[in-house]
């Protein structure tokens, strides 16, 4: 190899590595976890689906301190199944992308899961009756 073709090589950007680096200087942005909107729009617009989570949760809150414990509840665990949908049909969800696209699904659904069947089994009068779940609850509680 000549001294020309090895001063040509040298001028060339090197290809990024796809090894993890040695020592983490930077925490990476979650999958989808650009903006939803461009840098041009107003701060809210860009993170619109964390907003619309968190405004479902709010109203929930304000339902149930105002005594409306079933259906306050019942919108926070749909607020945040709609976060899970939200997480898994859109690219960039902005900061309601936290983890990778699957664990924040994971986490959202389940979490939502949970509190709607909590809010349709709370006593008294519940809306929904599962004898194992019933059963499971009389268990530990007793």
């Amino acid at each position: 190899m000549s001294a020309e073709a090895h001063a040509e090589g040298a001028s060339e950007p090197q290809r990024p590595s796809r090894r993890f680096p040695r020592i983490t200087t930077d925490t990476a942005r979650p999958e989808g976890g650009g903006r939803t909107a461009p840098g041009s729009a107003s701060p809210p617009a860009r993170q619109w689906p964390l907003l619309a989570v968190m405004g479902g949760v709010a109203l929930g809150l304000l339902i149930v301190a105002l005594d409306g414990f079933r259906i306050g509840t019942l919108l926070i665990g749909l607020s945040l199944l709609g976060g899970a949908v939200l997480r898994r049909v859109l690219p960039k969800v902005g900061m309601l992308a936290v983890r990778s696209r699957f664990t924040d699904m994971a986490t959202y659904g389940g979490l939502g899961v949970a509190i709607v069947l909590l809010a349709l089994m709370a006593q008294p009068k519940p809306w929904l009756k599962i004898p194992f779940l019933d059963d499971l609850v009389h268990f530990t509680v007793w």
